[in-house]
Formats: C-alpha cells, sequence, structure tokens
C-alpha cells in the first residue's frame, strides 16, 4: 500500500464515528450491516470501515466469507438493492475495507429482518435509527413529487393551528391535538416538512415536530 493511500485511511479512522462515517470490527451478520446501508442511503450517504475497532484498533477482515457479507448485506438485504462501491486497504498486513454508500435517490431504502420484513433507517450522528412515519412519507411524495406549489386546505390550516406555539411535540400528541385520523396527519405533516414550514428533531430517542 503506497503512503498516499495510507495516510488517506488513517485520516478517515482519526475522524472517527459520525454522521457520515462507522466502523465495523467484524463482519458475521449481513442483516444488521445491512441497517447501516439502509441509515446511510436515506441520510446523506457515508462509509463502512469494515475491520476497524470502535476505538479505531485495526483489526481487519479477516477471510474471503466477510467480503462475501458485505455483498449480501448491499444486494440481498436492502430494498430497493443498494448502490454501494468497496476498496480494499492493506495496513500493517490487515486488510481493512471501505464500502462507499451514496445518498439514495429511491427513498426509502429499507434493510430486510430476519423475517424478511422491510424496515427503514435513518443516520443520526453516529446511530442508525428506525425512520418515523413521517419520513417514509417525505420519501413517498418526494418520487410522486411533480413540482407542484404548497396549497392550504382546511385540514392543512388546522394542523398548523393546533401546533403554533405548542414547541416540539412527538406524533401522537399531535394526532390527539387536531383529532384527525393518524395516517392523515403523517401525510400532512410530511408535507409541511418538505416545504419548510415543520422541522424534526430527535429528543430522547423520540421524533418531535415543531413549525419553522
Amino acid at each position: 500500500m503506497n503512503s498516499a493511500d495510507r495516510r488517506y485511511l488513517m485520516g478517515l479512522i482519526r475522524e472517527g464515528e459520525h454522521q457520515q462515517q462507522d466502523f465495523k470490527y467484524r463482519v458475521e451478520d449481513a442483516v444488521k450491516l445491512a441497517r447501516s446501508v439502509s441509515a446511510f442511503a436515506n441520510t446523506d450517504g457515508g462509509r463502512l470501515l469494515i475491520g476497524v475497532r470502535d476505538d479505531g484498533f485495526l483489526k481487519g477482515v479477516r477471510s474471503e466469507e466477510e467480503i462475501y457479507v458485505m455483498h449480501q448485506a448491499a444486494f440481498r438485504y436492502c430494498r430497493p438493492q443498494a448502490s454501494i462501491k468497496f476498496d480494499t486497504y492493506s495496513v500493517d498486513g490487515r486488510t481493512i475495507v471501505v464500502a462507499t454508500v451514496p445518498r439514495s435517490d429511491r427513498r426509502p431504502m429499507c434493510a430486510l429482518d430476519e423475517e424478511g420484513r422491510q424496515r427503514a433507517y435513518i443516520r443520526i450522528a453516529d446511530e442508525n435509527i428506525v425512520a418515523s412515519p413521517v419520513h417514509l412519507s417525505i420519501w413517498r411524495q418526494e418520487q410522486q413529487a411533480t413540482g407542484q406549489s404548497f396549497t392550504y386546505g382546511d385540514d392543512e390550516r388546522r394542523l398548523i393551528t393546533a401546533m403554533q406555539g405548542a414547541g416540539w411535540q412527538p406524533l401522537g400528541a399531535i394526532v390527539k391535538q387536531t383529532r384527525q385520523p393518524r395516517h392523515r396527519v403523517v401525510t400532512l405533516l410530511a408535507r409541511l416538512c418538505r416545504y419548510g414550514l415543520a422541522q424534526w428533531q430527535m429528543s430522547d430517542h423520540t421524533f418531535v415536530f415543531a413549525l419553522t
């Protein structure tokens, strides 16, 4: 491995884990790895440094079997199939794989669990979090978007009125205040977020929403 490549890889490791980078000490379960692929693809893209411990220690990839598991995660356990690039580096006699996952233009990208059920994830800081129903609705609306501008109807006004002055609230509280069906509130709240009229954040492991 040339010195430029070594400096590049070690520079990545010094960054630690963050929104667009995750370390994987070992790869034994394609289902778990697919969750990271889903989270990166649904957020801002990112890199998986495989063969690197959480503290940055270089453990290395043990065998071709681990590389096979990585491919399985990308191409068998993600729906739609993930676009992912694998680069292999050798450092101090250890093989490190950098898997680069671009942000998907076909969100939501879901990971399959052990029972074959689909679940979408997003990346927040250094964690992979199950996406909320509002996120799923935002992505589906984006896929169906036709360039239309935001229009206000009675339901939209009712939702905005219920959220005014209330600060950050979880979805359940907003549904209760509006007295509208949950699925309808999810759709409306997703529209507000898409047009910049509302925003979301994670608070105490719960997604909360507020008007901008």
